[in-house]
């Protein structure tokens, strides 16, 4: 068994040290983490690893006790999603959080719509709904899932990989710089979640990097760069789909193999 060196260049996402505590519960105990340029990061750990607390942490849905996150090289504090958001990170959550009743154009510039220009825009606050039209369509095709002919169809009546498009439409749309996404083929059939694992292997090819959450191990076998394992709220583990295989890396990730953080054994 073999392992595969980190990459040279310099990560876009860089954690170091995070912990995260709730009560006296230690979720993060001085976790590690880095994203780099173009790839697919698969994280994965047990229930109660802290994974979830991480991707928080790293989202701004939580802030750290202590610890320093980088993006691009600069250090950030993330108070909230919105700031995380405005800084260019992304997350697609397993519920979606999209507005059913809402059409797919609406979908994609909710909380971001434009306004039309001049006195309409500015002064009666009239969108443009057909910029706003016309450019997610265009999303949507440059993306490859204009299956969907309609932007003005109501986000309710879509296939639930239609729907999975839209949120990762939305999330690439915007000069993102990372996008999250979490068990985004949970709750989808075999052809749906075909269909989700091309679009990610899509954004990752136009050089956007992905982190994904998943306990799908075929699946993140099949499309991850890197493999993340959180274990004992930290960072267990980095392993690649050539280095290990899936048993060795639920092995890792329960603790039945010993290795240290880059994947190789511990013992001999």
């Amino acid at each position: 068994m073999t392992t595969r060196e980190a990459p040279t260049t310099a990560p876009v996402l860089h954690a170091k040290g995070l912990v995260k505590r709730y009560g006296n519960v230690t979720a993060l105990n001085g976790a590690d983490f880095e994203l780099y340029p173009g790839e697919i990061l698969a994280v994965i750990g047990d229930n109660g690893a802290g994974k979830s607390t991480l991707i928080k942490c790293i989202s701004g849905a939580e802030i750290p006790d202590s610890g320093t996150i980088w993006l691009e090289g600069k250090e950030v504090l993330f108070k909230n999603p919105l700031e995380a958001r405005a800084a260019g990170i992304e997350a697609v959550y397993q519920t979606l959080a999209v507005a059913p009743s809402l059409d797919i154009a609406s979908n994609l510039f909710l909380g971001r719509e434009r306004r039309r220009s001049g006195f309409a825009g500015s002064v009666l606050r009239m969108l443009d709904v057909g910029a706003m039209n016309d450019h997610a369509r265009n999303r949507m095709t440059d993306l490859g899932i204009m299956t969907i002919q309609n932007m003005a169809q109501p986000v309710e009546t879509l296939s639930g990989g239609q729907r999975q498009g839209v949120a990762v439409a939305r999330a690439a749309a915007f000069e993102s710089r990372v996008v999250i996404m979490d068990e985004p083929t949970a709750a989808l059939g075999v052809k749906e979640s075909a269909r989700v694992l091309n679009l990610i292997r899509t954004l990752r090819d136009r050089g956007l990097p992905i982190i994904l959450i998943s306990h799908d191990m075929p699946h993140v076998f099949e499309v991850a760069d890197r493999i993340h394992i959180q274990r004992l709220g930290r960072r267990g583990a980095i392993v690649t789909p050539e280095s290990h295989t899936m048993s060795e890396a639920v092995a890792i990730m329960t603790g039945a193999t010993q290795v240290d953080e880059h994947g190789a054994h511990d013992l001999p």
